[in-house]
């Protein structure tokens, strides 16, 4: 109780550290994590009980190569610029091994160009834009959740399976939400040539106007909407829609409303039949992953979200990668990182050579309200592995080779 009083204190201040005993003799290996904690809770507050889980299985393992873990964090206040000063102070004073986090693509992109800047070795687990590892891809950058063309990808076969013609596209207007909007219309358009985007709707991120939104979808008329908002806006949105009856008879696609952090606090108003990328936590039947939501609610009493899995994971490769490149160097650390393999809750992942992309995939399924209550149904699981959900090897490579 001390140590999370401790935590949540250093927290709000700007700042925490956790793990920090160094192995006898030795000095811990630092990681620097830099997240929009005070910004994003209800991803974050989850993520951050993740990474404590991964650091202590780690550590009570021996750490790598009998060094602890030690993860120094900071708030970036969702602030590229906030960003960019917390690396700076992390590895100026801190003196960390290699940089990890970023929830917002813009903050994200910014990590990434200052990792490149510095040749400092930086995992993003959470940010989503198809720029961090193809466009804007940089040496020394790597990231674990598939991006926005990938979930895209994962969602349209479904969404031409519904044969409407008419879609209307509603999404935050900054870097994830564009680069999620135009992955999806080229795709969708791919598949089905006869489709209309006939209205298009980009919200200022934090701050949508629900009943205005809803309105302008409504008189366009659409068959199908196709849904990017997450968070407090996803919620305005559906009590809006609902409420107006935006959502009747009309298919609705939406990526990441599947996610247990954004579907719960809909509470009685989760739609039903929505086709989404998400997280069915509670049915998942492996024994990877019923070990990691044992331990995960044995520790906390509470069960885990989406958050919960990539925070965990995302330490868990870069304790993976430190271990191989059996060096604090940041050069031999990219290349560990290149080709790395990793056992995570659900499966094996590895670390693409080409664009520095994991392979870690996505459940695709459906939301259904029970008793209350918003849960995924009729999913399963698809792999970032396979290459349907990626743009050609050559495209990447052109698109990087362009920086």
């Amino acid at each position: 109780m001390l140590f999370q009083c401790i935590m949540r204190a250093a927290l709000l201040a700007g700042c925490t550290v956790f793990a920090a005993a160094a192995a006898q003799g030795q000095e811990p290996l630092k990681i620097g994590e830099i997240n929009s904690y005070k910004a994003q809770p209800a991803f974050l507050e989850p993520y951050r009980k993740g990474m404590e889980l991964a650091v202590e299985e780690i550590n009570a393992a021996g750490g790598v190569d009998g060094r602890k873990i030690e993860l120094v964090i900071r708030d970036d206040n969702a602030n590229p610029g906030d960003a960019v000063r917390q690396a700076e102070e992390l590895l100026s004073r801190e003196k960390v091994q290699m940089l990890v986090g970023g929830f917002l693509s813009n903050t994200g992109l910014a990590l990434s160009d200052f990792a490149k800047q510095k040749k400092i070795a930086y995992l993003a687990g959470e940010p989503l834009t198809d720029r961090l590892t193809w466009q804007g891809g940089n040496r020394y950058t790597f990231r674990l959740r598939p991006g926005t063309y990938t979930q895209a990808a994962m969602l349209v076969p479904d969404a031409a399976k519904l044969n409407k013609k008419r879609w209307a596209v509603v999404y935050p207007n900054y870097e994830y939400g564009q680069s999620a909007a135009a992955a999806f219309k080229t795709l969708l358009k791919a598949a089905q040539p006869d489709v209309e985007f006939v209205a298009e709707q980009a919200t200022p991120l934090g701050k949508v106007d629900a009943g205005s939104v809803v309105q302008a979808v409504a008189d366009a008329q659409p068959d199908a909407i196709v849904n990017m908002l997450f968070g407090a806006d996803l919620s305005k949105f559906v009590r809006e829609g609902n409420t107006r009856g935006l959502f009747k008879d009309r298919a609705v696609v939406s990526i990441l409303t599947g996610e247990p952090e954004y579907l719960d606090p809909l509470k009685g108003e989760a739609p039903n039949g929505w086709i989404v990328t998400g997280y069915p936590y509670a049915s998942i039947d492996t024994p990877a992953h019923k070990a990691f939501l044992n331990a995960y609610e044995t520790k906390f009493k509470d069960y885990p979200r989406l958050g919960s899995l990539v925070g965990y994971t995302m330490i868990k490769s870069a304790a993976a990668g430190l271990a191989k490149a059996k060096s604090t160097d940041s050069e031999k650390l990219v290349d560990a990182f290149e080709g790395l393999e990793v056992d995570m809750p659900l499966g094996k992942i590895s670390f693409r050579p080409q664009d520095h992309q994991s392979t870690m995939g996505a459940f695709v399924g459906q939301t259904r309200n029970v008793d209350g209550k918003g849960e995924m149904v009729d999913y399963r699981y698809l792999s970032g592995a396979d290459p349907k959900f990626q743009p050609p090897t050559a495209q990447i490579e052109k698109s990087r080779a362009a920086q």
